[in-house]
């Protein structure tokens, strides 16, 4: 075997033992999930647990000192992360949207900085909105330019994961009111993170706001921001298939706590003939539904990756049919995000028909599922997504689909 290929086997080695390792990971991560959202106790153990694994080096390439993943093996960590603790996977949102930003971008000073970072294990954090403004999306908080460098004054809001991260990615306006991006450390002095995300689900995202007093941002840290590029419409799609993975996540969990329920506390029905909840055939079907559900929910999240690694590919090479392939993955992404939508709140929903009255107590915080995929799918309006999808399909009209933002 020549050299190339001992280190191609190895590299793909490092990478399967990685892999092999999530199921311990996410376990370990879960170890009382459910307690905790009951208390609502950020995981701050559990992300550590994460960040020492490594595989939030998952994408980067091998050369870079990546673990050289797919998308697919992205999302196949963040489902099966989300199937224990939803909160850490939808915490990571930021972070692989990060890597997958510089996999794609050009190489600069700026970008070569965050990539060590990367590989060396940062995990990345941070947050674009802002509360108040006339509509979403809209940016205010502003830099402020002191001799070379920056001060900044403000606040951001859907800081989701921030708390848990070492760098944050604010979007934010230069002195002049351009769009540009600035990466900072979320420790500096001026920084400040606020746990005040009080939605009814992922109720541990840290997904509140963060507050910038006279915050120094240096000049290497601020770089322009373009959204309609189409790595940025590709990060577009791939933001929101993250969304879908977490809730794919969900959907295993919904799964497994009705038939741990049905196995260590459930009774059959009153009038079923059957000894035992197990043996009910009513409980039975209930069981299998939530299966069949969850089973076209993988699918459906597995084959929306590989869409996506087809246009991240083509995005890397300079493939004449990148826009396509772009096109093609938002499209992609926005059925998707429909479909598991009504599959995962149905199955939310009828897990719930796998035991009586007692399976709504707050011992089990089985509620918590529903809740946590209602948050989840009310990030952006899905009869928007739906109507978009029927324009292009009649008249072929793009307009939401390539100009780059969330959608």
């Amino acid at each position: 075997m020549s050299a190339p290929d001992q280190q191609n086997e190895a590299a793909h080695r490092r990478l399967q033992t990685a892999l092999a390792s999530l199921p311990a990971l996410a376990k370990a991560i879960g170890e009382g999930a459910a307690q905790r959202e009951a208390r609502r106790e950020l995981p701050f153990d559990g992300f550590a647990l994460f960040r020492e694994s490594g595989l939030g080096r998952l994408r980067l390439p091998v050369e870079w000192g990546g673990l050289g993943g797919s998308l697919e093996d992205v999302f196949h960590v963040i489902a099966a992360l989300a199937a224990e603790e939803s909160n850490i996977a939808h915490a990571l949102r930021i972070h692989f949207d990060q890597a997958e930003a510089l996999l794609l971008a050009p190489p600069t000073p700026f970008n070569e900085i965050q990539i060590r970072r990367v590989a060396d294990g940062a995990i990345f954090g941070g947050a674009s909105t802002e509360l108040g403004t006339s509509r979403p999306g809209e940016i205010t908080t502003q830099l402020r330019r002191e001799g070379k460098h920056y001060r900044l004054t403000g606040r951001k809001y859907y800081a989701t994961g921030t708390a848990f991260s070492d760098f944050a990615r604010l979007n934010l306006q230069d002195e002049d009111g351009n769009s540009v991006l600035a990466i900072v450390p979320v420790k500096r002095e001026g920084f400040r993170v606020l746990d005040d995300w009080d939605g009814m689900g992922q109720r541990m995202t840290a997904s509140g706001s963060l507050e910038f007093d006279n915050l120094l941002v240096r000049a290497d840290e601020v770089t322009p921001r373009v959204q309609t590029t189409l790595a940025g419409r590709h990060g577009g799609a791939l933001r929101q298939l993250h969304l879908v993975a977490v809730a794919a996540g969900i959907v295993r969990n919904v799964v497994a706590d009705a038939k741990n329920y049905v196995l260590r506390h459930g009774r059959p029905a009153l009038h079923s003939p059957a000894p035992s909840a197990r043996e009910d055939a009513f409980i039975q079907q209930v069981i299998g539904d939530l299966t069949a559900h969850s089973h076209t929910i993988d699918a459906l999240v597995r084959d929306n990756a590989r869409v996506l690694e087809r246009s991240s590919w083509a995005i890397r090479q300079g493939d004449s049919d990148a826009e396509a392939l772009v096109l093609e993955g938002a499209l992609a992404t926005a059925r998707t995000q429909l479909v598991v939508s009504k599959l995962s709140l149905y199955a939310a929903e009828r897990m719930f028909e796998a035991g009586g009255a007692s399976a709504t107590s707050r011992a089990h915080n089985f509620d918590r599922h529903w809740r946590n995929l209602r948050t989840i799918f009310s990030h952006n309006p899905l009869q928007h997504k739906a109507r978009v999808i029927g324009d292009y399909e009649l008249n072929g009209v793009t307009t939401h689909l390539t100009q780059g933002r969330v959608f």
